[in-house]
């Protein structure tokens, strides 16, 4: 682009430099100090290069001298610039770290008259042992952001985020006095302070027990898995899994390589007399991922017994257990745990957002004592300020309270949900949950849920086709999953809308009239 062609070209040099970028989130100094900071990194400013005085940029920027004053102060005593009487202010000699060389390189001396002229690269198709590339996954399409209708995991939703309170705990946690409460490196350990908020307020509520010593943080639930399968599956290891599932649980015992063994999944949960000899289970019975459905008491009971009589290992995810929003909280199978078969793995961050990764495993000290070896050599611990602050985030009642706010939030959402598929989809059926914050929903048996997924994109509707939560998917797969954490309660009717013209969209590719009214549970 020529210069006259470039847009800002009609900008003063200084304006065209330090032009501040877009970030409502930034104040304006901020910014002003990020671009600085930029041009001297990026060799744009060298060193001894006189700035504009605070008038003159504030003036070719329009801002507020202040601004400018107060963004130089902070940068000279950061060492990027320096300031120096009556001559005004220079970019610091040492402002930006040198650099190592490597636009020329000298001869090879190792280099033979034998050796190819063309450098080949390792060929990393064969170097890798255990590859995960084509596993089924839950992910997002590229620019997921950009689509209107988002019935998906994992984004932020300000109208559920406790950003006030979370803030407060963050702020607190970096004052003077509580630094050394999670500054120092913490080895195998984990930050005191939470430990105990996990043993004293959250486990309780579940019915479960523990000490202090059988609990280990985690990054996250599915670390919390990685870590089980490391320590506890080999080739040899028969373990059973919900099938449909949550894919990304059984992602991570697959990296070991042990035997998967399907188990169906009904109205009550997992079916327990269809499972066959195995060593461990993975299940999750608060709200079953994905079809939603609470395992009974009863299958609960008579899965402990199972576990006994066939010396097999429980692993419990206890998802989503605190959104709930009929009926009475179910006991967790750890609480009915009588003979330490139950490892049971808990999740800090999915109620807040799944970015802060933060969860927690109860088990018996022995194989917490292992797990924290193999922990120590994975990440050495997790983010010990993201304990410290969601200690505090416990400990101040912001917990409990958010869970209150998200929990009305999202059963509202269900309701407009439900309504919206039984106007606009009504030969969809579907289940409404007792709790957690989606939809399992099965489509009229001709419809395949991951090309409704791709005709969906289209119409700006972002689906979680039902073929990824399967090890061995029917075709056509009928259902989906609408998650509806990360979409307000205004757009919902307008998205289902959207994917109900998908819907027709792809009906009328594969030549079917649709009919009928759908029957809601």
């Amino acid at each position: 682009m020529s210069a006259p062609d470039r847009p800002d070209a009609g900008l003063p040099l200084w304006a065209r430099l330090f032009k501040l970028p877009e970030h409502p989130g930034l104040p304006i100094q901020v910014r002003l100090r990020a671009v600085v900071v930029q041009a001297i990194l990026d060799g744009r400013l060298g060193p001894g290069t006189a700035l504009p005085s605070s008038r003159d940029l504030a003036q070719a920027l329009s801002l507020s001298r202040n601004t400018v004053t107060a963004a130089y102060e902070q940068l000279v005593e950061e060492g990027f610039l320096e300031a120096r009487p009556r001559r005004g202010v220079f970019v610091a000699a040492n402002a930006a770290p040198a650099r190592a060389d490597v636009a020329v390189l000298p001869d090879d001396p190792f280099r033979t008259a034998s050796a190819p002229a063309t450098q080949r690269p390792p060929d990393w198709r064969r170097r890798v042992l255990r590859s995960q590339t084509q596993r089924p996954t839950l992910a997002k399409p590229e620019h997921w952001h950009d689509y209107p209708y988002q019935f998906v995991y994992g984004t932020y939703d300000p109208e559920l985020f406790p950003t006030d309170d979370f803030r407060e705990c963050c702020v607190r946690s970096l004052s003077r006095v509580q630094l050394p409460q999670w500054t120092p490196d913490f080895e195998k350990v984990d930050v005191e302070a939470l430990v105990e908020q996990i043993r004293q307020r959250l486990l309780p509520q579940r019915g479960v027990f523990a000490l202090a010593d059988e609990i280990l943080i985690t990054v996250g639930s599915q670390h919390a898995c990685y870590l089980l399968a490391e320590a506890l599956f080999d080739r040899g290891s028969r373990v059973g899994f919900e099938e449909p599932g949550h894919p990304h649980a059984r992602n991570s015992f697959s990296v070991r390589g042990p035997q998967m063994v399907n188990i169906a999944v009904d109205d009550e949960g997992l079916v327990v007399d269809a499972m066959p000899d195995i060593d461990y289970v993975f299940v999750t019975p608060s709200h079953q991922s994905p079809t939603t459905r609470t395992l009974s008491l009863e299958r609960r009971q008579w899965l402990l017994r199972k576990a006994e009589l066939h010396d097999f290992v429980i692993i419990e995810d206890d998802y989503e257990a605190e959104n709930l929003y009929a009926g009475a909280p179910m006991p967790a199978l750890k609480s009915l745990d009588t003979s330490g078969r139950v490892i049971y793995i808990g999740s800090l961050s999915k109620s807040l957002s799944p970015a802060l990764r933060l969860g927690y495993i109860v088990a018996p000290r022995e194989l917490i004592a292992e797990l924290r070896v193999l922990r120590h050599a994975q990440v050495r611990h997790p983010s010990a300020f993201l304990q410290h602050a969601y200690a505090m985030f416990l400990s101040l009642g912001h917990h409990e309270s958010h869970a209150r706010r998200v929990n009305a939030i999202v059963q509202e959402r269900l309701a407009r949900a439900a309504d919206a598929l039984q106007r606009h989809l009504p030969d969809f059926r579907f289940t409404l949950p007792q709790g957690g914050a989606s939809l399992w929903v099965e489509g009229p048996d001709w419809l395949d849920s991951a090309e409704l997924a791709d005709v969906a994109r289209g119409h700006g509707v972002l689906i979680e086709a039902g073929r990824v939560f399967y090890d061995q998917p029917p075709y056509p797969c009928p259902q989906f999953r609408l998650r509806l954490s990360s979409i307000s309660g205004a757009q919902i009717d307008a998205g289902i809308r959207a994917l109900a013209l998908a819907v027709q969209e792809l009906a009328a590719a594969r030549g079917i009239r649709r009919s009928g009214a759908g029957l809601v549970h």
